[in-house]
């Protein structure tokens, strides 16, 4: 999450005069969407709305805004004839004196927006746990790392919700609706338990297990034996991060399988999207 509320509140506690510049309206192709913003003040920034000649102009109008005695400003933007950004689009920035009341409001959607996010069920903390949860912490997701070995985690993220679970199949049941889970612990008896348990729910945007693909048949076998049907196995993604890169290291490892959960949570939101306007 971006935390401009607590930047802000720390800035203005300090006396250090600061500017919000939000993107109100972008049309066409712009770096960012409307509704994004970020915080300038005499000699930092906070947030971004997407670099470029456009936020160097932005930051730039943003400190005369400062040093001068306007509250306000409003900048219509198309981005090509302008300033020579080969997007295209069209963008409108309001550019403001930010107050306390900013805080509130950037608290407020910060907090919307948090609770908004997909959330990703990380189990294990090996190797590969690790690495996937410093990846997972720069996204823009609800994450909870879960192990049976309170001594496994070590240093965690912040954001990252630490969970001693005896139980983790509990975790799984529940997850909300749209969640992802990511299977990776030290035993395969827990994998198969956890995925078993992931497969035979509905609603998840995700569900993946390390592996090889010889791990996956033998894990299929066991479970149609247990009674799992086809077209809950077939959701199964084993191996993770299978891209094509014949890499086993784990931040590697860790940098696929983030991308291929972006990937997922947006397919997963285009479906959703689709069902809505049919």
């Amino acid at each position: 999450m971006t935390g401009l509320a607590a930047a802000l509140r720390d800035w203005l506690a300090a006396g250090q005069p600061a500017a919000l510049v939000r993107v109100e309206r972008a049309r066409g192709s712009t770096p960012r969407e409307e509704g994004v913003a970020m915080l300038v003040t005499a000699d930092a920034i906070a947030g971004t709305i997407g670099g470029g000649q456009l936020e160097l102009d932005a930051i730039a109008r943003a400190r005369a805004l400062l040093a001068g005695a306007e509250a306000e400003a409003v900048e219509e933007i198309p981005l090509g004839p302008a300033i020579g950004q080969c997007c295209g689009g069209h963008v409108r920035l309001r550019i403001a004196r930010a107050d306390d009341a900013a805080v509130d409001a950037l608290a407020a959607a910060e907090a919307a927006a948090e609770a908004a996010a997909p959330m990703v069920l990380v189990f294990g903390a090996g190797h590969v746990g690790h690495a996937l949860i410093d990846a997972l912490a720069l996204l823009p997701f609800r994450v909870r790392w879960i192990d049976d070995r309170a001594d496994a985690f070590g240093a965690v993220p912040a954001g990252i919700a630490r969970i001693v679970a005896p139980d983790p199949e509990a975790e799984v049941a529940s997850a909300p609706a749209g969640a992802a889970c990511v299977v990776l612990t030290h035993s395969h008896a827990l994998d198969a338990r956890i995925t078993a348990a992931a497969l035979e729910r509905d609603g998840l945007a995700y569900v993946g297990l390390i592996g090889s693909a010889t791990k996956r048949r033998r894990f299929e076998h066991g479970f149609r034996d247990i009674g799992i049907a086809e077209r809950r196995i077939a959701r199964l993604v084993c191996p993770i991060g299978d891209r094509g890169v014949r890499d086993k290291r784990p931040a590697v490892i860790a940098a696929l399988v983030a991308a291929e959960l972006v990937a997922a949570f947006a397919a997963a939101a285009a479906r959703h999207d689709a069902e809505r306007a049919a």
